[in-house]
Parts: structure tokens; C-alpha cells; sequence
């Protein structure tokens, strides 16, 4: 195994389409929920604890074996908005281009043909995860870290919030995301032997309801 792919595959440098999205941030601070540093680890830890928590383990789970199809529906059916399984399977379809040129693997191809519209987010970074010869905590890691560094980075340039302070609330969450990679992890073993309802479903309904709002604003920054 190779923690130099871990960092590949976590590199918001990587080709797979994240920059473009804000994880409900750009919905949060129209609203004012998000106005500085302060609101902003308290919207990430909110996101680390519900989406990070479900992707961590449909990742982790992908990763170990279990059938993305039903992964994937499963992924579905935890994501009432519309809008956010668009923006899923949009960042599945980007991340598939990326893994499958920089991992190539006979499973990703057949994931390709079996969602050729693109399978949701964590379902392929479980399975490029594996292709790049990482395991389930890699995957959950690289899950949980990207429903938090997407949001920090947008709000850099939506509020024009100094870099530091971002980062800095990153890194005072690392104890929290060490916990719910730890979690999601517990979660997909438990998928293999109890199937797919063992899944996490916690939800997060201001980011449900903030995406359906920001799907239909004529300008925005961010795609999600």
C-alpha cells in the first residue's frame, strides 16, 4: 500500500472536479450562517458529522468489497435533494475520469459502463481507492477530509476569509475527523456481514434545503 496515493487522491489538486463545488457553502453564507472563522468550523464540523460521516462509509465499504450498485443506492436513498445527487454524480463522473487515468483498473471500467452518468462520489473514491492499492481507513479519510476542505476553500473566496484562519479551522477539527473516519470504518464492516441498511443515515436538513435553493439561483459561484 502506498500512502504516496492517499495524498494523491486527497490533493485538492487532483482533477476530480471538487474545486467547483462548495459544499453548501455558498448557500450558507447567502444566508448568513456562515460570516467568519467561527461559523465556519461550526458549518464544517456540521457536515463532518452528517455527509462526511455517510461518504466516509460508503467509501470504506466500496473499498472492502461491497457491490456499488447497491452502494449506490443506498448513497440515494440517504440524499432526499435532488440537487445533491446531481452535484454527487457529477463529481462521481469527474473523479471516474480522474481515477481511470491515473489508476487504470479493469473495475473502474465496469463501473463506467454500469453508470455512464456517473455513480454518486463516494461510491467511486471507494473503488479508485482500491485501484490506487489503498484501504477502507484511506478511503474514509479521504471522504471525511473533503466534506470539510471543499466548504473552507469556497469560503475563502466567497467572503474573502484569510487563508490561515481556514486552515486553522481545519486543523482544529483533525480530532473530530480522526473519530468519524474511525466510525465510518466500523460502519462498512458492518455492511459486509448486515448489507447496506448498516450504513450511517445521518442527515443534515439546512444542507438539503440550502442545495434545492441554490440550484435555482440564475448566478452563482459554485456549481453546489
Amino acid at each position: 500500500m502506498s500512502r504516496a496515493a492517499l495524498l494523491v487522491l486527497a490533493d485538492g489538486r487532483f482533477p476530480a472536479g471538487g474545486h467547483a463545488h462548495s459544499g453548501g457553502a455558498e448557500a450558507a453564507v447567502k444566508a448568513g450562517r456562515i460570516t467568519g472563522a467561527g461559523s465556519l468550523a461550526d458549518f464544517c464540523r456540521g457536515r463532518l458529522h452528517t455527509a462526511g460521516l455517510v461518504s466516509g462509509a460508503v467509501a470504506a465499504a466500496a473499498v472492502l468489497g461491497v457491490d456499488p450498485l447497491e452502494l449506490d443506492r443506498a448513497t440515494d436513498a440517504r440524499t432526499p435533494s435532488p440537487a445533491l445527487r446531481v452535484a454527487a454524480r457529477k463529481l462521481g463522473r469527474q473523479l471516474m475520469r480522474a481515477g481511470r487515468a491515473t489508476w487504470p483498473s479493469a473495475e473502474l471500467d465496469a463501473l463506467a459502463r454500469q453508470f455512464p452518468k456517473g455513480a454518486h462520489q463516494p461510491v467511486v473514491l471507494g473503488l479508485v481507492a482500491r485501484a490506487a492499492g489503498l484501504g477502507a481507513e484511506d478511503a474514509a479519510y479521504c471522504a471525511a477530509y473533503e466534506s470539510v476542505s471543499g466548504a473552507a476553500s469556497a469560503v475563502v473566496r466567497l467572503l474573502s476569509l484569510d487563508p490561515f484562519d481556514a486552515t486553522g479551522v481545519l486543523a482544529r477539527l483533525a480530532p473530530e475527523l480522526d473519530r468519524v473516519a474511525d466510525r465510518a470504518v466500523e460502519a462498512a464492516r458492518a455492511v459486509v456481514g448486515d448489507g447496506v441498511n448498516a450504513l450511517p443515515a445521518a442527515s443534515a436538513p439546512l444542507l438539503e434545503i440550502g442545495a434545492e435553493a441554490h440550484a435555482a439561483w440564475a448566478v452563482r459561484l459554485f456549481a453546489s
